[in-house]
């Protein structure tokens, strides 16, 4: 998995924008505008912050040793992974997809119906 990858899985999801809103170096993304993931391009090994459920995200820090409470975030319902042989591409996916659902599922009614409609 590489940066631009995951990028474009990220874009590929309905509503989906990316910017730079902290800084050059954070690239966020937001579902109607509501962060969802947040990758620091300068990282070498490369890693990515996403939001989690805080009973799963305590699981996947038992179970993985490269995934740990989220940085810059609020440690019980964000996790930063880093991307590494120990973390497989479907679990990636499977974690951006879990981030992006617990976004959507906080969205207003009339945001899902927006998004709906796109």
């Amino acid at each position: 998995m590489n940066i631009e990858t995951l990028r474009e899985y990220c874009l590929n999801k309905k509503g989906v924008s990316d910017s730079f809103p902290f800084d050059d170096n954070a690239l966020v993304f937001k579902v109607l505008n509501k962060m969802f993931l947040i990758i620091p391009i300068n990282s070498n090994p490369l890693n990515f912050t996403a939001k989690c459920d805080p009973y799963k995200a305590v699981k996947l820090r038992e179970e993985y040793e490269s995934i740990n409470p989220g940085y810059h975030t609020n440690k019980k319902h964000w996790n930063t992974i880093e991307v590494n042989p120990d973390i497989s591409d479907d679990l990636i996916y499977d974690l951006v997809n879990h981030s992006y659902d617990l976004v959507v599922s906080g969205l207003t009614i009339k945001d899902k119906e927006k998004l709906n409609s796109m």
